[in-house]
């Protein structure tokens, strides 16, 4: 985590909180989770849970807020673009709204920067951004910080809808893992993300769901980009869809 990133579609990573909670099926096998539990256990341990209970203390992947790492991305003086929060959610319910307003302040002043926050709970940040209004005095979220949320099945696509009320630029997708055919409302939404998930365990991707979900963003004129087929490993079937790579981005990316 942090300087560099293997990421396919982001440069670093920024985690000013740590932990989560489950609450769908896409979060049936979390990497974060599963890093957490394993070899970061022992550092994160050492940290207060944002919500201090025996049972959070005993937990790697309870919420936890790092101050020490709010001003990390004003000591990268070289832009880049950085996936805010990989390792957690920042419109979790136990990261207090005074924290969260803390990261997008950050956000706001390191504007050479490009920031992709992305969330399992649009509604909540949009109910931030309606209650943190004078952050945004133009009436939107600029355009270097792009606003995501999580679609892996046909079951949470309201979610899309909900992440349509955050007044953001760049509006995003992550349908990863692709858990089944998608049928999207692309209308406000600059980018889609298409990945299989990896991992023991793995769920396999049909290959006419992200043919199907490419050709919705053709027609809407949306960025597509396929991260990967998913599997065993992360890269064992690489990142060939229909006999080419797709790394579209946003077309106010500016990187």
């Amino acid at each position: 985590m942090g300087d560099r990133s293997a990421i396919e579609w982001t440069d670093s990573t920024w985690n000013p909180t740590t932990g989560c909670t489950r609450v769908t099926s896409g979060c049936d096998h979390c990497y974060a989770a599963t890093l957490a539990q394993g070899k970061l256990a022992a550092g994160y341990l050492k940290q207060r849970p944002a919500v201090d209970t025996p049972l959070n203390r005993a937990d790697p992947f309870a919420v936890r807020l790092w101050e020490d790492r709010l001003d990390q991305p004003l000591r990268w003086r070289r832009s880049r673009v950085i996936f805010v929060n990989s390792m957690s959610d920042v419109f979790h319910a136990d990261v207090p709204d005074a924290f969260a307003r803390r990261i997008f302040e950050v956000m706001l002043t390191a504007d050479w920067h490009t920031f992709q926050v992305l969330t399992k709970r649009p509604s909540r940040a949009a109910r931030f951004f309606r209650m943190n209004q004078d952050l945004f005095p133009r009436g939107e979220i600029p355009a270097h910080i792009w606003m995501g949320t999580s679609v892996e099945s046909q079951d949470v696509v309201y979610r899309v809808d909900q992440l349509r009320e955050v007044p953001a630029a760049i509006r995003f997708l992550s349908c990863e893992p692709l858990l089944g055919p998608l049928q999207l409302e692309l209308d406000g939404i600059s980018w889609v993300i298409v990945g299989g998930e990896s991992g023991i365990g793995f769920r396999p991707m049909e290959p006419h769901w992200p043919l199907e979900i490419r050709d919705q963003c053709e027609a809407a004129r949306t960025a597509f980009f396929f991260k990967q087929w998913g599997g065993r490993t992360p890269k064992a079937r690489g990142r060939v869809l229909d006999g080419r790579t797709y790394d579209g981005l946003p077309a106010l990316a500016g990187r």
